[in-house]
Protein backbone atom coordinates (compact mmCIF):
# COMPACT_ATOMS: atom_id res chain seq x y z
CA UNK A 1 0.00 0.00 0.00
CA UNK A 2 1.17 3.43 -1.01
CA UNK A 3 2.91 5.60 2.27
CA UNK A 4 0.41 8.62 1.66
CA UNK A 5 -3.16 8.57 1.04
CA UNK A 6 -4.63 4.94 -0.42
CA UNK A 7 -5.15 5.12 -4.33
CA UNK A 8 -8.10 3.47 -5.96
CA UNK A 9 -8.68 3.24 -9.42
CA UNK A 10 -11.84 3.48 -11.35
CA UNK A 11 -13.85 2.72 -14.63
CA UNK A 12 -17.18 3.33 -14.94
CA UNK A 13 -18.99 2.39 -17.73
CA UNK A 14 -22.62 2.21 -19.40
CA UNK A 15 -25.36 4.98 -19.37
CA UNK A 16 -25.54 8.41 -17.42
CA UNK A 17 -27.62 6.54 -14.67
CA UNK A 18 -24.70 4.24 -14.50
CA UNK A 19 -22.44 7.31 -14.43
CA UNK A 20 -24.27 9.14 -11.39
CA UNK A 21 -23.97 5.71 -9.39
CA UNK A 22 -20.21 6.15 -10.04
CA UNK A 23 -20.34 9.69 -9.43
CA UNK A 24 -21.58 8.81 -5.89
CA UNK A 25 -19.06 6.28 -4.89
CA UNK A 26 -16.02 8.65 -5.96
CA UNK A 27 -17.44 11.56 -3.57
CA UNK A 28 -17.59 8.78 -0.96
CA UNK A 29 -14.41 7.53 -1.20
CA UNK A 30 -12.70 10.79 -1.71
CA UNK A 31 -14.96 12.06 1.68
CA UNK A 32 -12.93 8.84 3.57
CA UNK A 33 -9.42 10.09 2.33
CA UNK A 34 -8.81 7.72 -0.73
CA UNK A 35 -7.27 9.45 -3.47
CA UNK A 36 -8.43 8.86 -7.20
CA UNK A 37 -5.80 8.05 -10.07
CA UNK A 38 -6.01 7.93 -13.76
CA UNK A 39 -4.06 4.84 -14.06
CA UNK A 40 -3.96 1.31 -13.18
CA UNK A 41 -0.36 1.14 -12.13
CA UNK A 42 -1.14 4.12 -9.47
CA UNK A 43 -3.45 2.13 -8.07
CA UNK A 44 -3.92 0.02 -5.00
CA UNK A 45 -7.24 -1.57 -5.82
CA UNK A 46 -9.40 -0.55 -8.68
CA UNK A 47 -13.17 -0.53 -8.85
CA UNK A 48 -14.95 -1.31 -12.56
CA UNK A 49 -18.74 -0.04 -12.79
CA UNK A 50 -20.18 -2.33 -15.34
CA UNK A 51 -23.00 -2.06 -17.44
CA UNK A 52 -24.92 -5.86 -18.52
CA UNK A 53 -28.27 -3.96 -20.80
CA UNK A 54 -27.10 -5.53 -23.83
CA UNK A 55 -24.43 -8.68 -25.03
CA UNK A 56 -22.09 -5.37 -26.34
CA UNK A 57 -22.18 -4.02 -22.77
CA UNK A 58 -21.68 -7.11 -21.38
CA UNK A 59 -18.57 -8.48 -23.40
CA UNK A 60 -17.02 -4.67 -22.72
CA UNK A 61 -17.84 -4.79 -19.21
CA UNK A 62 -16.20 -8.48 -19.15
CA UNK A 63 -13.08 -6.81 -21.14
CA UNK A 64 -12.70 -3.81 -18.79
CA UNK A 65 -12.49 -6.44 -15.83
CA UNK A 66 -9.76 -8.51 -17.54
CA UNK A 67 -7.87 -5.38 -18.52
CA UNK A 68 -7.94 -4.50 -14.75
CA UNK A 69 -6.75 -7.62 -13.42
CA UNK A 70 -4.19 -7.76 -15.78
CA UNK A 71 -2.78 -4.13 -15.25
CA UNK A 72 -3.42 -4.18 -11.54
CA UNK A 73 -4.25 -7.73 -10.06
CA UNK A 74 -7.14 -6.10 -7.20
CA UNK A 75 -10.20 -5.47 -8.43
CA UNK A 76 -13.77 -4.87 -7.03
CA UNK A 77 -16.55 -5.39 -9.45
CA UNK A 78 -20.32 -3.37 -9.41
CA UNK A 79 -22.77 -2.01 -11.33
CA UNK A 80 -25.70 -3.46 -13.26
CA UNK A 81 -23.80 -6.83 -14.50
CA UNK A 82 -23.22 -7.16 -10.75
CA UNK A 83 -26.88 -8.87 -11.31
CA UNK A 84 -24.84 -11.98 -12.63
CA UNK A 85 -22.24 -12.55 -10.56
CA UNK A 86 -22.00 -16.39 -11.63
CA UNK A 87 -20.99 -14.58 -15.27
CA UNK A 88 -18.59 -12.50 -14.16
CA UNK A 89 -16.77 -15.23 -11.80
CA UNK A 90 -16.99 -17.84 -14.74
CA UNK A 91 -14.66 -15.09 -16.62
CA UNK A 92 -12.68 -13.45 -13.89
CA UNK A 93 -12.46 -15.61 -10.85
CA UNK A 94 -9.92 -13.74 -9.12
CA UNK A 95 -12.41 -10.46 -8.62
CA UNK A 96 -12.55 -9.33 -5.05
CA UNK A 97 -16.31 -8.29 -4.77
CA UNK A 98 -18.98 -8.44 -7.05
CA UNK A 99 -22.44 -6.26 -6.06
CA UNK A 100 -25.13 -4.73 -8.12
CA UNK A 101 -26.31 -1.26 -9.13
CA UNK A 102 -26.77 1.43 -6.01
CA UNK A 103 -25.00 -1.00 -3.79
CA UNK A 104 -22.69 2.03 -2.53
CA UNK A 105 -22.34 0.31 1.04
CA UNK A 106 -20.92 -3.42 -0.39
CA UNK A 107 -18.69 -1.30 -2.55
CA UNK A 108 -17.18 0.72 0.53
CA UNK A 109 -16.95 -2.18 2.41
CA UNK A 110 -14.81 -4.47 -0.40
CA UNK A 111 -12.55 -1.18 -0.60
CA UNK A 112 -11.90 -1.37 2.92
CA UNK A 113 -11.21 -4.60 2.88
CA UNK A 114 -8.63 -4.52 0.69
CA UNK A 115 -7.51 -0.75 1.13
CA UNK A 116 -8.01 0.27 4.86
CA UNK A 117 -8.80 4.23 4.81
CA UNK A 118 -6.21 7.00 6.17
CA UNK A 119 -8.75 9.40 6.77
CA UNK A 120 -7.77 12.89 7.55
CA UNK A 121 -10.86 15.27 9.61
CA UNK A 122 -8.75 17.82 9.08
CA UNK A 123 -8.92 18.53 5.32
CA UNK A 124 -11.54 19.59 3.32
CA UNK A 125 -12.11 16.48 0.93
CA UNK A 126 -14.86 17.10 -1.67
CA UNK A 127 -16.38 19.89 -3.37
CA UNK A 128 -19.96 20.94 -1.83
CA UNK A 129 -21.98 19.36 -4.46
CA UNK A 130 -19.48 15.71 -4.98
CA UNK A 131 -17.73 14.89 -7.24
CA UNK A 132 -18.78 14.97 -11.01
CA UNK A 133 -17.47 12.68 -13.80
CA UNK A 134 -19.36 15.50 -15.97
CA UNK A 135 -17.16 19.09 -17.34
CA UNK A 136 -18.23 21.77 -14.58
CA UNK A 137 -20.78 23.46 -16.38
CA UNK A 138 -23.28 20.22 -17.10
CA UNK A 139 -24.86 17.55 -14.83
CA UNK A 140 -27.11 14.81 -14.65
CA UNK A 141 -29.46 15.11 -11.82
CA UNK A 142 -30.90 11.41 -10.73
CA UNK A 143 -34.49 11.75 -9.53
CA UNK A 144 -35.57 7.60 -9.08
CA UNK A 145 -34.35 4.31 -9.08
CA UNK A 146 -35.79 1.42 -11.03
CA UNK A 147 -38.70 0.96 -13.19
CA UNK A 148 -42.64 -0.23 -13.17
CA UNK A 149 -42.99 -1.31 -16.70
CA UNK A 150 -41.93 -4.38 -18.51
CA UNK A 151 -40.57 -4.19 -21.67
CA UNK A 152 -40.05 -7.01 -23.22
CA UNK A 153 -36.24 -6.51 -24.67
CA UNK A 154 -35.11 -4.92 -21.50
CA UNK A 155 -33.75 -6.48 -18.04
CA UNK A 156 -33.55 -3.00 -16.60
CA UNK A 157 -36.18 -4.03 -13.97
CA UNK A 158 -34.46 -7.52 -12.85
CA UNK A 159 -31.21 -5.42 -12.38
CA UNK A 160 -32.32 -1.76 -10.36
CA UNK A 161 -35.76 -2.66 -9.62
CA UNK A 162 -39.07 -1.14 -9.25
CA UNK A 163 -39.65 2.40 -9.40
CA UNK A 164 -37.73 4.38 -6.26
CA UNK A 165 -38.46 8.38 -6.56
CA UNK A 166 -35.91 10.65 -4.30
CA UNK A 167 -37.99 12.69 -2.07
CA UNK A 168 -38.48 16.56 -4.43
CA UNK A 169 -36.86 18.34 -1.95
CA UNK A 170 -33.38 16.49 -1.92
CA UNK A 171 -33.84 16.20 -5.71
CA UNK A 172 -34.05 20.28 -5.30
CA UNK A 173 -31.62 20.94 -2.61
CA UNK A 174 -28.87 18.74 -5.18
CA UNK A 175 -29.73 20.59 -7.89
CA UNK A 176 -29.49 24.06 -6.06
CA UNK A 177 -25.41 22.78 -4.90
CA UNK A 178 -25.20 21.88 -8.44
CA UNK A 179 -25.99 25.24 -9.73
CA UNK A 180 -23.78 26.74 -7.12
CA UNK A 181 -20.17 24.64 -8.01
CA UNK A 182 -20.66 26.34 -11.79
CA UNK A 183 -23.41 23.84 -13.13
CA UNK A 184 -25.07 25.71 -16.18
CA UNK A 185 -27.50 22.42 -17.81
CA UNK A 186 -29.33 19.83 -15.39
CA UNK A 187 -30.13 17.09 -17.27
CA UNK A 188 -32.74 15.77 -15.33
CA UNK A 189 -32.45 11.32 -16.01
CA UNK A 190 -34.13 8.03 -14.63
CA UNK A 191 -35.65 5.21 -16.20
CA UNK A 192 -39.10 6.77 -16.47
CA UNK A 193 -39.17 10.52 -15.26
CA UNK A 194 -42.92 10.93 -16.39
CA UNK A 195 -43.74 8.84 -13.48
CA UNK A 196 -41.51 10.14 -11.02
CA UNK A 197 -43.43 10.10 -7.68
CA UNK A 198 -46.09 7.42 -8.38
CA UNK A 199 -44.46 5.24 -5.96
CA UNK A 200 -44.65 7.54 -3.14
CA UNK A 201 -47.80 8.95 -4.02
CA UNK A 202 -46.89 12.39 -5.02
CA UNK A 203 -46.03 13.18 -1.66
CA UNK A 204 -45.47 17.31 -0.96
CA UNK A 205 -42.41 17.81 0.70
CA UNK A 206 -41.03 22.16 0.86
CA UNK A 207 -37.76 23.97 -0.21
CA UNK A 208 -37.22 27.48 -0.49
CA UNK A 209 -40.62 27.70 2.10
CA UNK A 210 -42.90 26.48 -1.01
CA UNK A 211 -44.92 23.28 -0.82
CA UNK A 212 -43.91 20.72 -3.95
CA UNK A 213 -45.52 17.81 -4.89
CA UNK A 214 -42.79 14.59 -5.48
CA UNK A 215 -44.02 15.00 -9.05
CA UNK A 216 -42.71 16.16 -12.37
CA UNK A 217 -44.27 18.99 -13.18
CA UNK A 218 -43.25 20.30 -9.81
CA UNK A 219 -40.11 19.26 -9.63
CA UNK A 220 -39.67 21.11 -12.88
CA UNK A 221 -41.17 24.06 -11.67
CA UNK A 222 -38.73 24.22 -8.99
CA UNK A 223 -35.73 23.45 -10.99
CA UNK A 224 -37.21 26.56 -13.21
CA UNK A 225 -36.20 28.87 -10.07
CA UNK A 226 -32.64 28.41 -10.60
CA UNK A 227 -31.84 29.95 -13.65
CA UNK A 228 -30.14 27.27 -15.95
CA UNK A 229 -30.76 24.83 -18.57
CA UNK A 230 -32.89 22.24 -17.49
CA UNK A 231 -33.53 19.07 -20.29
CA UNK A 232 -35.65 15.76 -19.16
CA UNK A 233 -34.56 12.58 -20.72
CA UNK A 234 -36.26 9.20 -20.41
CA UNK A 235 -39.93 10.44 -20.88
CA UNK A 236 -42.73 8.37 -21.61
CA UNK A 237 -45.85 9.92 -23.26
CA UNK A 238 -48.03 9.93 -20.73
CA UNK A 239 -50.84 12.62 -20.99
CA UNK A 240 -49.69 14.59 -17.85
CA UNK A 241 -46.79 14.92 -19.90
CA UNK A 242 -48.74 17.97 -21.95
CA UNK A 243 -48.40 19.76 -19.01
CA UNK A 244 -45.02 20.74 -19.20
CA UNK A 245 -45.03 21.99 -22.50
CA UNK A 246 -46.56 25.35 -21.68
CA UNK A 247 -43.56 25.85 -19.08
CA UNK A 248 -41.35 25.40 -22.06
CA UNK A 249 -43.14 27.68 -23.91
CA UNK A 250 -42.33 30.21 -20.92
CA UNK A 251 -39.07 29.81 -21.08
CA UNK A 252 -38.53 28.13 -17.76
CA UNK A 253 -37.83 24.95 -19.11
CA UNK A 254 -36.00 23.64 -22.10
CA UNK A 255 -37.96 22.85 -25.17
CA UNK A 256 -36.39 19.70 -25.68
CA UNK A 257 -37.74 16.06 -24.75
CA UNK A 258 -35.95 12.56 -25.35
CA UNK A 259 -39.01 10.40 -25.52
CA UNK A 260 -37.88 6.59 -26.22
CA UNK A 261 -41.08 5.68 -28.99
CA UNK A 262 -38.89 2.57 -29.94
CA UNK A 263 -41.42 1.74 -32.88
CA UNK A 264 -44.60 2.60 -34.25
CA UNK A 265 -46.54 -0.69 -35.42
CA UNK A 266 -49.16 -1.19 -32.90
CA UNK A 267 -48.52 -4.89 -33.54
CA UNK A 268 -44.71 -4.58 -32.48
CA UNK A 269 -45.58 -2.34 -29.87
CA UNK A 270 -47.67 -4.99 -28.40
CA UNK A 271 -45.13 -7.55 -28.64
CA UNK A 272 -42.51 -5.48 -26.76
CA UNK A 273 -45.09 -4.66 -24.19
CA UNK A 274 -45.24 -0.56 -24.84
CA UNK A 275 -48.36 1.44 -25.83
CA UNK A 276 -48.94 1.45 -28.86
CA UNK A 277 -52.10 4.51 -29.26
CA UNK A 278 -49.17 5.57 -32.74
CA UNK A 279 -51.85 7.98 -34.33
CA UNK A 280 -52.36 9.38 -30.68
CA UNK A 281 -48.18 9.68 -30.47
CA UNK A 282 -48.52 11.99 -33.64
CA UNK A 283 -51.63 14.12 -32.34
CA UNK A 284 -49.80 14.89 -29.29
CA UNK A 285 -46.78 15.64 -30.97
CA UNK A 286 -48.31 18.10 -33.12
CA UNK A 287 -49.97 19.45 -30.52
CA UNK A 288 -46.81 19.74 -28.13
CA UNK A 289 -45.60 22.09 -31.48
CA UNK A 290 -48.82 24.31 -31.49
CA UNK A 291 -48.12 25.39 -27.97
CA UNK A 292 -44.37 25.73 -28.54
CA UNK A 293 -43.04 25.26 -31.89
CA UNK A 294 -39.53 25.85 -31.02
CA UNK A 295 -39.31 22.38 -29.32
CA UNK A 296 -37.08 19.39 -29.68
CA UNK A 297 -37.80 15.65 -29.98
CA UNK A 298 -35.44 13.08 -29.96
CA UNK A 299 -36.29 9.39 -29.70
CA UNK A 300 -34.41 6.25 -30.12
CA UNK A 301 -35.86 2.72 -32.17
CA UNK A 302 -35.78 -0.67 -32.36
CA UNK A 303 -35.45 -2.10 -35.74
CA UNK A 304 -35.31 -5.88 -36.53
CA UNK A 305 -37.26 -7.02 -33.32
CA UNK A 306 -38.56 -10.57 -33.56
CA UNK A 307 -41.52 -10.90 -35.99
CA UNK A 308 -41.14 -7.76 -37.06
CA UNK A 309 -42.10 -7.73 -41.23
CA UNK A 310 -40.79 -5.43 -44.23
CA UNK A 311 -44.54 -3.61 -43.89
CA UNK A 312 -44.14 -2.99 -40.41
CA UNK A 313 -40.42 -1.68 -40.86
CA UNK A 314 -42.15 0.49 -43.47
CA UNK A 315 -45.08 1.55 -40.85
CA UNK A 316 -41.66 2.57 -39.23
CA UNK A 317 -40.08 4.46 -41.58
CA UNK A 318 -44.00 5.98 -42.28
CA UNK A 319 -43.75 7.54 -38.35
CA UNK A 320 -40.43 9.21 -39.32
CA UNK A 321 -42.25 11.03 -42.29
CA UNK A 322 -44.95 11.98 -40.29
CA UNK A 323 -43.37 12.78 -36.65
CA UNK A 324 -40.72 14.87 -38.07
CA UNK A 325 -38.35 14.40 -35.06
CA UNK A 326 -35.58 16.39 -34.28
CA UNK A 327 -33.11 13.73 -32.72
CA UNK A 328 -33.28 10.11 -33.29
CA UNK A 329 -30.87 6.90 -32.49
CA UNK A 330 -31.55 3.57 -33.54
CA UNK A 331 -30.74 0.30 -33.03
CA UNK A 332 -31.14 -3.23 -34.77
CA UNK A 333 -32.61 -5.52 -32.36
CA UNK A 334 -30.01 -7.86 -30.16
CA UNK A 335 -30.63 -10.07 -27.83
CA UNK A 336 -30.36 -9.84 -23.86
CA UNK A 337 -29.76 -12.61 -21.79
CA UNK A 338 -33.12 -12.79 -19.31
CA UNK A 339 -35.60 -10.80 -21.67
CA UNK A 340 -38.89 -12.03 -22.34
CA UNK A 341 -38.35 -11.00 -26.65
CA UNK A 342 -35.53 -13.85 -26.49
CA UNK A 343 -39.13 -16.29 -27.16
CA UNK A 344 -40.48 -14.73 -29.16
CA UNK A 345 -41.07 -16.57 -32.49
CA UNK A 346 -40.04 -15.46 -36.28
CA UNK A 347 -36.59 -13.55 -35.61
CA UNK A 348 -35.00 -11.10 -37.94
CA UNK A 349 -32.04 -12.44 -39.91
CA UNK A 350 -29.25 -10.54 -38.51
CA UNK A 351 -28.94 -9.27 -42.63
CA UNK A 352 -32.13 -8.16 -42.88
CA UNK A 353 -31.71 -6.00 -39.50
CA UNK A 354 -28.51 -4.47 -40.41
CA UNK A 355 -30.44 -3.51 -44.39
CA UNK A 356 -33.37 -1.87 -41.96
CA UNK A 357 -30.80 0.05 -39.94
CA UNK A 358 -29.08 1.85 -42.71
CA UNK A 359 -32.63 2.44 -44.32
CA UNK A 360 -33.93 4.12 -41.01
CA UNK A 361 -31.02 5.99 -40.74
CA UNK A 362 -31.07 7.48 -44.45
CA UNK A 363 -33.90 8.71 -44.06
CA UNK A 364 -33.78 10.14 -40.61
CA UNK A 365 -30.47 12.06 -42.11
CA UNK A 366 -32.49 13.59 -44.60
CA UNK A 367 -35.17 14.87 -42.16
CA UNK A 368 -32.54 15.96 -39.84
CA UNK A 369 -30.64 17.80 -42.66
CA UNK A 370 -33.86 20.03 -43.86
CA UNK A 371 -34.80 20.91 -40.15
CA UNK A 372 -31.46 22.15 -40.08
CA UNK A 373 -31.14 23.99 -43.00
CA UNK A 374 -33.76 25.65 -41.78
CA UNK A 375 -32.09 27.41 -39.00
CA UNK A 376 -29.29 29.10 -41.52
CA UNK A 377 -29.69 32.46 -40.88
CA UNK A 378 -31.12 32.19 -37.48
CA UNK A 379 -29.57 33.03 -33.99
CA UNK A 380 -29.24 30.46 -31.78
CA UNK A 381 -28.47 30.57 -27.98
CA UNK A 382 -25.59 28.02 -27.34
CA UNK A 383 -23.66 26.67 -24.12
CA UNK A 384 -19.56 26.05 -25.10
CA UNK A 385 -18.08 22.90 -24.18
CA UNK A 386 -15.20 23.08 -25.52
CA UNK A 387 -12.40 24.98 -27.51
CA UNK A 388 -10.56 23.12 -30.51
CA UNK A 389 -8.39 25.81 -32.03
CA UNK A 390 -10.06 28.74 -33.23
CA UNK A 391 -13.79 26.84 -32.92
CA UNK A 392 -15.46 26.85 -30.05
CA UNK A 393 -17.53 23.77 -30.02
CA UNK A 394 -21.14 24.49 -28.14
CA UNK A 395 -24.68 22.81 -28.23
CA UNK A 396 -27.64 24.46 -28.54
CA UNK A 397 -31.29 24.17 -26.53
CA UNK A 398 -31.93 21.12 -29.38
CA UNK A 399 -28.11 19.64 -28.43
CA UNK A 400 -28.15 16.98 -25.15
CA UNK A 401 -24.44 16.68 -24.85
CA UNK A 402 -23.04 12.99 -26.84
CA UNK A 403 -25.95 12.12 -28.09
CA UNK A 404 -27.32 14.88 -30.49
CA UNK A 405 -25.63 17.47 -32.68
CA UNK A 406 -23.09 20.38 -32.41
CA UNK A 407 -22.72 24.04 -33.25
CA UNK A 408 -19.37 25.21 -34.46
CA UNK A 409 -18.89 28.52 -33.43
CA UNK A 410 -15.97 29.44 -36.61
CA UNK A 411 -15.19 32.60 -34.59
CA UNK A 412 -14.76 31.20 -31.24
CA UNK A 413 -11.77 32.17 -30.20
CA UNK A 414 -11.17 35.60 -31.69
CA UNK A 415 -14.95 36.15 -29.31
CA UNK A 416 -12.76 34.97 -26.13
CA UNK A 417 -15.56 32.25 -25.63
CA UNK A 418 -14.55 29.32 -23.04
CA UNK A 419 -16.38 26.30 -21.28
CA UNK A 420 -19.42 27.05 -19.99
CA UNK A 421 -20.22 29.74 -21.57
CA UNK A 422 -23.58 30.81 -23.57
CA UNK A 423 -23.33 32.78 -26.53
CA UNK A 424 -25.53 34.14 -28.93
CA UNK A 425 -24.74 32.29 -32.44
CA UNK A 426 -25.84 33.66 -36.50
CA UNK A 427 -25.99 29.99 -37.91
CA UNK A 428 -23.96 30.21 -41.20
CA UNK A 429 -24.33 27.02 -42.66
CA UNK A 430 -25.13 22.33 -41.35
CA UNK A 431 -25.23 19.28 -42.44
CA UNK A 432 -27.43 16.31 -41.69
CA UNK A 433 -26.14 16.09 -37.83
CA UNK A 434 -24.35 19.92 -36.77
CA UNK A 435 -24.76 23.31 -37.28
CA UNK A 436 -22.30 26.28 -37.87
CA UNK A 437 -22.08 29.80 -37.13
CA UNK A 438 -20.55 32.89 -35.75
CA UNK A 439 -20.64 34.45 -32.00
CA UNK A 440 -22.33 37.64 -32.20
Amino acid sequence: MSLANPKVGFVSLGCPKALVDSERILTQLRVEGYDIVQSYDAADVVVVNTCGFIDSAVAESLEAIGEALAENGKVIVTGCLGKRPEQIREAHPDVLSISGPQDYGTVMEAVHKALPPKHDPFLDLVPDAGIKLTPKHYAYLKISEGCNHRCSFCIIPSMRGDLVSRPVDDVLREAEKLVRGGVQELLVISQDTSAYGVDVKYAEREWRGKPYQTRMKALCEGLSELGVWTRLHYVYPYPHVDDIIPLMADGKLLPYLDIPFQHASPRVLKLMKRPGAVDKTLERIQRWRRVCPEIAIRSTFIVGFPGETEAEFEELLDFLDEAQLDRVGAFAYSPVEGAKANDLPDPVPDEVKQERLARFMERQADISAAKLEAKIGTMQRCLVDAIDGDLAIARSMADAPEIDGLVQIQNGREAGLKPGDFASVEIMGSDEHDLYGEAV
